[in-house]
């Protein structure tokens, strides 16, 4: 069992990729007995647990879930288990005769948690899809950018991660709490599209209000505003700033050195061009480090670009042990942070089948060897 305030939940995740996996780890990090179930045939491909930290602090058992000794072993396993986690397309857990049905019959109290792109239902539902698309169709995508170039990608942060697993975790924390009142569990629908587009709901009130254009790059935080921007330094690095309020504004627009005198109003959009101007001449001056010595600490709301490495070895983020090193890398810790639950991970990735006979001990089943022999189960 983990460490945290979801110390004694116990998660059931049939093995998928991106977002499903990444909420199984947020689940697994905040102390929750995480048993991924894997396929027997990722037992023979897998000669180690490899680098994908979403893997991180679970336990995996190998489960041939088309047999129907192996989806006897899920069911057994759900009447055990608190939540269980799937991300397939919809109707094949159902075709598995793991549906939420099927779950909910063994296990009344069990939260069953769903991960898709388009949702269970709707005209794309049993389509494929990725990130990019999710972002794209509920115009996520389409707000970020510069004036007069293409939308810019996110990586899959905003739709997979943020869209999908960030609600898939709230969604399964809030059936938990509710299911501890009325002693039922309940289906948990999430879909990224829903998800990204609930992010958005602070960008539509200013479009509703008349504050904000529904194109990218000229609004006051699509880098329409020179002082929520980007902007080159002498050695080709990048200072971030987002000085908004007139406070933030005048102490960054003192320490970057620009005479105040004939400076344009900071919210006259006319001369938003001109401004911009004088900020990215003033930026090539220095180094990146150099500005950084100039703005950090402060409340100019100022920082530096850093890469994913640089950022690991950071001052600012080693006083924080924001990437501490587990299992021979440096990774995320778990977030957030408790006073008195405290959290923690050995940080390394599962094995694929790595503890089958272990959990099912762990877990009363009495019959390991007969699973093992008939291949309804496999172990590493």
């Amino acid at each position: 069992m983990g460490k945290g305030p979801l110390s004694g939940v116990r998660v059931v995740e049939l093995a998928g990729i991106g977002p499903g996996p990444f909420a199984a780890m947020l689940l697994a990090d905040l102390g929750a007995d995480v048993i991924r179930v894997d396929r027997p045939s990722a037992v023979r491909d897998a000669a180690t647990g490899g680098t994908d930290f979403s893997n991180r602090g679970k336990r995996s058992i190998a489960i041939d879930l088309k047999s129907e000794k192996g989806k006897d072993v899920v069911l057994r396993l759900v009447e055990r288990s608190d939540v269980l986690i799937e991300g397939f397309r919809p109707g094949v857990t159902e075709r598995l005769g793991l549906g939420p049905e099927d779950c909910l019959a063994r296990n009344p109290r069990l939260v069953y948690g769903r991960m898709t792109g388009w949702g269970q239902e709707g005209p794309l539902a049993r389509t494929a899809g990725h990130d990019i698309g999710y972002i794209a169709i509920t115009g996520a995508l389409h707000a970020i950018g510069r004036a007069g170039g293409p939308p810019q990608v996110p990586l899959n942060l905003l739709g997979d991660f943020a869209g999908g697993s960030m609600y898939l975790v709230v969604g399964v924390l809030a059936a938990l709490l509710e299911a501890k009142t009325s002693g039922r569990g309940q289906v948990v629908d999430t879909a990224i599209v829903d998800g990204a587009a609930h992010l958005s709901t602070f960008i539509h009130g200013f479009l509703a209000g008349g504050m904000w254009e529904d194109r990218r790059g000229v609004n006051f935080l699509d880098t329409g505003a020179p002082w929520y921007d980007v902007y080159e330094t002498a050695d080709g690095g990048h200072m971030a700033v987002g000085a908004i309020e007139p406070q933030f504004f005048a102490e960054f627009v003192r320490r970057l050195g620009v005479d105040t005198e004939d400076l344009p109003d900071q919210q006259d959009r006319a001369r938003w061009p001109e401004m911009r101007e004088r900020f990215a001449a003033a930026f090539k001056a220095k180094t990146r480090d150099e500005w950084t010595e100039v703005f950090v600490p402060s409340d100019a709301c100022v920082a530096p670009v850093l890469s994913m490495n640089e950022a690991k070895e950071h001052p600012f983020n080693t006083a924080r042990d924001v990437f501490p090193e587990r299992a021979g890398h440096r990774q995320p810790a778990p977030a957030p942070r408790f006073s008195r639950t405290a959290t923690d991970t050995d940080g390394l990735p599962v094995l694929p089948g790595g503890q089958t006979r272990a959990v099912l001990e762990d877990l009363g089943f009495d019959d390991i060897d007969a699973l093992l022999a008939d291949g309804a189960v496999a172990q590493a």
